[in-house]
């Protein structure tokens, strides 16, 4: 099972994505692990995912995750415009391109 990590400000504004994107796993007999978190704690499960998200509105970030991956896994900036519309599907196909399952 694959395991997603979106990473945001407070955790409290991806959480409509994630639904979005484990209703859109459902659809297509997936059996995906997504969850959110604010960067401030993504460290603690970071050894546990497949790909960590990083919304848009801490892309600034994403240097300091890197670092926390260590080259790892993939750390990939959701697209703006998919991030605001909660376009759940169109995320997790790009997700699933980029670690396969």
């Amino acid at each position: 099972m694959k395991n997603i990590l979106l990473v945001c400000a407070a955790g409290m504004s991806t959480s409509l994505l994630v639904n979005k994107m484990k209703a859109a796993a459902k659809d297509r007999g997936l059996e995906i692990e997504i969850n959110a978190l604010p960067v401030s704690e993504c460290s603690s499960v970071i050894d546990k995912v497949d790909i960590v998200l990083l919304g848009p509105q801490v892309r600034f970030q994403k240097p300091q995750v890197d670092a926390l991956v260590n080259g790892r896994i993939p750390v990939e900036v959701i697209d703006m415009r998919l991030y605001g519309t909660m376009n759940g599907k169109a995320i997790l196909e790009q997700v699933i391109e980029k670690i396969g399952e």
